[in-house]
């Protein structure tokens, strides 16, 4: 069966702007490019398209879709110290202005039928994060532990009752690698099955996937895991580090 064709970039325009918190801004994106987006994709993520000078392609820099409606999207940002080519357009842009949109990539949701869940992740994870949060059955337990700059950048997120959560201040992140891990370790492990949930910064994201196969002993069918970015990489040197790191755990 022949492989299905990628649909074509989308062209939106920026709706309007607003801070979520003092280190993550909310654009929310309309226009032309809604006519064709498919229903029900909070959480799936898209490639936000940038010329660069002196390159015939695009740069491009992925985003999870936070929230969606009938003509309009949300997507959040985290405002880096490096002023990446997203981020930094993110800060800059005005209402009115247009952004070319690739993708769209599948959701990665949480398994809500396990015995509990276990959701982890830094702030670029926090709109993926929160999306499994809201979509949980009010009859879920377990915990998300959720790594933010300052405790400024807590904010009030929609969950069941039974899940706890963790924030962890961390102001200078990849740099302290093991701000997730000393949370995961010390907590209460239920009993059941549980369904696992990570995303974040790539030498984290090593150290608690270690912590899950070797320590916890959970069968990969049972856990995402995955790097949203790597310290002092950009995310085409991150992608291929991702890649290598793939084939090397499939071989192990």
């Amino acid at each position: 069966m022949p492989t299905p064709a990628r649909p074509a970039p989308r062209q939106f325009e920026v709706i309007r702007k607003s801070s979520v918190t003092p280190n993550m801004l909310r654009l929310t994106l309309g226009g032309d490019g809604m006519n064709t987006f498919p229903d029900d994709q909070p959480s799936a993520y898209v490639k936000l398209m940038f010329d660069h000078p002196g390159q015939e392609k695009p740069v491009r820099r992925t985003y999870t879709i936070r929230a969606q409606r009938e003509t309009e999207i949300d997507i959040d940002f985290v405002l880096h110290e490096d002023g990446g080519p997203a981020s930094s357009w993110a800060i800059n842009c005005q209402p009115g202005d247009k952004i070319t949109i690739g993708g769209l990539g599948p959701k990665k949701l949480v398994d809500d039928a396990a015995d509990w869940v276990l959701i982890v992740g830094d702030m670029t994870a926090l709109p993926a994060m929160s999306v499994n949060l809201e979509q949980l059955p009010q009859t879920a337990r377990g915990y998300a532990i959720i790594e933010v700059l300052s405790e400024a950048d807590i904010q009030p997120l929609r969950k069941p009752e039974h899940i706890t959560i963790h924030w962890v201040i961390n102001p200078r992140p990849g740099k302290n690698s093991n701000a997730l891990l000393n949370v995961v370790t010390a907590l209460d492990w239920p009993e059941g099955k549980p369904s696992i949930w990570a995303a974040c910064e790539f030498t984290g994201m090593q150290k608690l996937r270690h912590h899950f196969r070797n320590e916890r002993a959970i069968d990969k069918r049972e856990m995402y895991i995955s790097s949203y970015w790597k310290l002092g990489a950009n995310e085409e040197t991150h992608k291929s580090l991702k890649r290598n790191d793939a084939e090397r755990e499939e071989a192990a």
